[in-house]
């Protein structure tokens, strides 16, 4: 079995989760870390048992034998990381919002290309086992045709103005970091949205504190979305059709299982077992994909990620967020 020489590029909260994934793969191992800081960088590989261990991301260029990068810094430095591993050969996950806006997407589009090497967002929602079956389920008709989905993500974060949350030097809000979920999962089941409105409260900072966001679509659907770092929410995603209702069950980006409810009849519960955080259901789509020699994912294909962020620059023109150097 060929084992897969992974790195991860920013070594946040995040990273963590993503290592802790990895290790649950028998056929992956973390080979490299980078950080601007090389103590943080050598605290993590010690934690992990990583024998490379680097003070600049630029250093991962010269790490030989790897395989894939993770990209986890925030959300503004996607766009630069991800050019500069595609530049140096290396294939690419990067984690969600893929960029801050589709300008950036595409030009990251646009290298992996020239470069012919993979690319693919880290949007782990689109891998859980849930995830497919609720996908075949509705295709299959089983509670019609969907008339309406409903999606919410919201926690109460403490307020922090450098923090990435609120930052809006480094792209914070709700809608980049969750408000993605809600709309990931109304395209992934409903495709293009014909309009969309949205309207958002400010934090102090002028990022959005809350987003609410809705949304119609050719096939007669709509759906209403929302986001917000000021509460927590159910976090739920619920599918209205014609006859009957589909819920991802537990939080809707890293779902349980799928529960169908039609009329006259009991609830159908179809659980799944998730190990760990879910990270890994991504992580071995990517390692598929590279043993096959795709350039891009045909799950999550390079021109979901950028209708996806062509629509996040919508939200942001209709709520008036820029972020600096846009």
């Amino acid at each position: 079995m060929r084992t897969f020489n992974w790195a991860i590029l920013g070594l946040g909260h995040i990273a963590h989760k993503f290592a802790e994934s990895l290790a649950l793969l028998p056929d992956a191992r973390l080979h490299a870390v980078a950080s601007r800081d090389l103590t943080k960088a050598q605290t993590f590989a010690a934690e992990f048992g990583v024998p490379h261990a680097l003070g600049r991301y630029e250093g991962l260029l010269t790490v030989p034998d790897l395989d894939a990068v993770y990209i986890a810094t925030p959300h503004s430095e996607h766009h630069a990381h991800t050019l500069l591993c595609l530049r140096g050969g290396l294939p690419v996950l990067c984690e969600k919002a893929f960029a801050r806006n589709a300008r950036e997407a595409q030009e990251m589009i646009q290298v992996a290309g020239e470069q012919r090497v993979f690319l693919m967002e880290a949007f782990w929602t689109r891998f859980f086992p849930a995830v497919a079956k609720a996908l075949e389920l509705v295709e299959a008709g089983v509670i019609g045709e969907v008339k309406h989905l409903v999606a919410d993500f919201g926690f109460a974060a403490t307020y922090n103005p450098e923090g990435r949350l609120f930052n809006p030097a480094l792209a914070g809000g709700s809608l980049l970091d969750i408000g993605v979920y809600p709309l990931f999962i109304s395209k992934l089941f409903l495709g293009e949205p014909t309009a969309v409105r949205a309207v958002a409260t400010p934090a102090p900072t002028g990022v959005d504190l809350n987003c609410a966001m809705a949304l119609a679509y050719a096939s007669g659907a709509t759906a209403t979305l929302f986001s917000t770092v000021a509460a927590s929410t159910d976090n739920q995603c619920i599918l209205y059709g014609t006859q009957g209702q589909l819920q991802l069950l537990g939080r809707f980006h890293a779902p349980s299982g799928v529960r169908v409810q039609r009329p006259g009849e009991e609830a159908e519960v179809i659980p799944f077992d998730k190990p760990g955080y879910g990270y890994h259901y991504e992580a071995v789509h990517v390692q598929q994909c590279l043993t096959q020699g795709l350039a891009e994912s045909p799950l999550l294909p390079l021109s979901f990620s950028l209708e996806l962020m062509q629509q996040l620059d919508e939200v942001r023109q209709q709520i008036g967020l820029r972020y600096p150097g846009e």
